[in-house]
């Protein structure tokens, strides 16, 4: 298949290009901060700022090359920044690291270390921390020896101060507007921290100690299949201060206040979720801007922005703020504005930021070149629904080829990472490459997803490897059923646990001609026992207790079934790869070349778990069309 003739296919570097990727955006002192990871740079973390609310004001890089602001925390990083009062503090990449930016509004800002560098051979890793204006220190995560402790050090320097132990995890921290109370969420092995959590509360005495800290929601509080999200504090006019959190107790991740009883009143009762699971540090998807709490919400697979009723009756206290993007992610707010990271399938990713008086809006694109379709050429994603494993109704993102569905047409199958995580519908112009080239692409959200409820997200508890297996075929049959796709052009592909996916149907099922796998998952008792301290314990919930379960782990992994595949496989590796060793790929790959298939591998110096590099991720896909089109027989 040809794209259809007078509209030139989608370049690869069109695709990554020099567009960064946009996170953990702050509203301070009437400016907007915000990190920016450019892909041009090998993936270097920046931060930004210029003047909230006005997009057409010059915008000032606060933190030059070569400063990386980059987390390894958990391996998967996040909330490498913090911010309060004009207050600034980060990690660097180079050192992992505390520093300072001070006068970062002068001429000539100031950068000085806050942490020494870990002696002795060991290391530590830092995040996930907030500025105590009060009593001017950063106060935050500190993974070190195996655990997860809050941690408080000085902005004028000096010793670090431990302020929790915690028993394996924590994170997420939030200081009340009186600064006499902390909250944050603490979560063990074997548990992942959106599977069970515990909700901790602690008062802070006048030296910043933590006193009488206890659990006050999830497991520790005796609720065994709670997990919550991102502790917020609020303080409607004239009225204490109050803590709200996120708990999926009803079913559905809702929003909940803790009353003055120290119990737990619901503000919303929805089949939406307004939390997302918790693999990065700074997420958010709550704020209170000192008069209003704000949300995002997903329904169905779709993200909305909205302001929550704290009088109201929990099913009316959601009211949506007309704007057109459905891709939210990061929500920041104060003092009327408010800001969040947002998408629609027709504008790729950029700051939105929002007037809450007037509803006014404006979205500035991370992208400053124009899109390079016109909207005529984006395929816009259709929901399919369809029979899963089990029968199950179960959801996908189906983007027809560039001229409509065609049944000769190639399909792409999608298998998404995590494997909790969910498939979302922001421009992607990795997407519409395919797209334009005349293939379909299904973007499968298979059981495990999130977005879709706690019980849609169980579906997998068990069942990896064979519940998202099924359901990525199943989407295929479904669009071959209605006309789509052509039964013998059809590819799979995926991204870590979404490689493993991949790797996996093309063992399974026999509906899939050629495969991709990015730093796939093929043995899982290897991942076991190789795997970071992130996810030490997370296969026990998806597969089963490990080693107890070693014959499960052998009948789901890939490797141990390498001769049940018979069709060309492109396997992507990134030699620095901590999370998936790169012993896994090669395993894979050897046992396929013996087997005398076509294989291809391509590996990557510097490039860890996911691709940072512009130079890397345009040959990651250009490689991969390539081969697919070789390998299907295709024009």
């Amino acid at each position: 298949m040809q794209a259809p003739a007078g509209s030139a296919p989608l370049s690869a570097a069109r695709v990554v290009g020099t567009t960064p990727v946009i996170k953990e955006p702050r509203l301070d002192g009437g400016h907007l901060y915000w990190l920016e990871q450019r892909p041009q740079e090998r993936g270097r973390t920046t931060l930004l700022r210029r003047p909230a609310g006005d997009p057409q004001a010059a915008t000032v890089e606060l933190t030059p090359a070569p400063w990386n602001l980059r987390s390894r925390i958990h391996e998967y990083g996040g909330g490498a920044w913090s911010i309060g009062g004009g207050q600034i503090v980060f990690v660097d990449d180079r050192d992992r690291c505390l520093w300072q930016l001070e006068a970062a509004g002068s001429a000539a800002p100031r950068f000085r270390r806050l942490t020494a560098e870990a002696d002795g051979g060991g290391s530590r890793a830092f995040a996930d921390g907030l500025i105590d204006l009060p009593r001017q220190r950063w106060v935050g995560v500190m993974e070190a020896g195996g655990r997860d402790q809050l941690v408080a050090v000085p902005l004028s320097g000096g010793e670090l101060q431990l302020l929790h132990q915690a028993a394996d995890f924590c994170g997420y921290a939030a200081l009340s507007p009186s600064g006499r109370q902390l909250a944050w969420i603490e979560w063990q092995q074997p548990s992942m921290p959106w599977e069970r959590n515990s909700l901790w509360l602690s008062d802070v005495d006048q030296n910043g100690c933590l006193q009488s800290p206890r659990a006050v929601a999830g497991v520790a509080a005796g609720n065994p299949d709670e997990a919550l999200f991102q502790p917020l504090w609020i303080q409607p006019a004239g009225g204490p201060e109050a803590l709200v959190a996120c708990s999926d107790r009803s079913g559905f991740w809702n929003l909940q206040l803790q009353t003055p009883d120290g119990s737990w009143r619901p503000l919303l009762c929805m089949d939406a979720e307004f939390a997302m699971p918790q693999w990065v540090y700074g997420m958010r998807t709550a704020a209170w801007d000192g008069q209003t709490l704000l949300a995002l919400c997903c329904r169905a697979g779709s993200w909305e922005l909205g302001e929550v009723s704290l009088q109201g009756e929990p099913s009316t206290a959601w009211r949506p703020i007309a704007q057109p993007f459905n891709d939210l992610a990061y929500l920041d707010a104060t003092g009327g504005q408010a800001v969040a990271v947002a998408s629609s399938p027709r504008c790729g990713p950029g700051l939105l930021e929002i007037d809450l008086a007037s509803a006014a809006w404006h979205h500035s694109p991370a992208n400053p070149e124009p899109c390079p379709l016109t909207p005529e050429q984006i395929s816009q994603p259709e929901e399919l629904w369809f029979a899963g494993h089990g029968g199950l109704p179960t959801h996908a993102w189906y983007y027809p080829p560039r001229g409509g569905a065609d049944p000769q047409a190639p399909l792409l199958v999608k298998s998404h990472s995590g494997p909790t995580s969910m498939a979302r519908t922001g421009l992607s112009l990795a997407i519409q490459y395919w797209c334009s080239r005349g293939w379909g692409v299904v973007d499968v959200n298979y059981g495990g997803s999130t977005g879709f409820g706690r019980a849609y997200r169980e579906r997998l508890n068990g069942g990896w490897g064979v519940v998202d297996v099924a359901d990525c075929a199943a989407a295929a049959r479904a669009l071959v059923a209605q006309g789509k796709a052509h039964p013998k052009r059809i590819a799979i592909e995926g991204g870590s646990a979404g490689g493993f996916t991949t790797l996996a149907a093309l063992c399974f099922t026999d509906v899939f001609s050629a495969g991709a796998s990015r730093y796939g998952v093929a043995d899982l008792a290897a991942l076991a026992a190789e795997t970071h301290r992130f996810e030490a314990g997370y296969l026990d919930s998806l597969v089963g207790p490990w080693p107890a379960a070693r014959a499960t782990y052998e009948d789901r992994s890939p490797l141990h079934h390498a001769g049940q595949i018979d069709c060309p496989v492109i396997f992507f590796q990134g030699l620095d790869d901590k999370v998936v060793p790169p012993q896994q790929t090669e395993r894979m790959a050897a046992a396929l070349t013996a087997k005398g298939l076509a294989v291809e591998v391509h590996r990557f110096a510097g490039e860890g778990h996911g691709f940072r590099s512009a130079e890397v991720q345009i040959q990651v896909l250009e490689a991969t069309e390539a081969f697919f089109r070789r390998h299907l027989d295709l024009p």
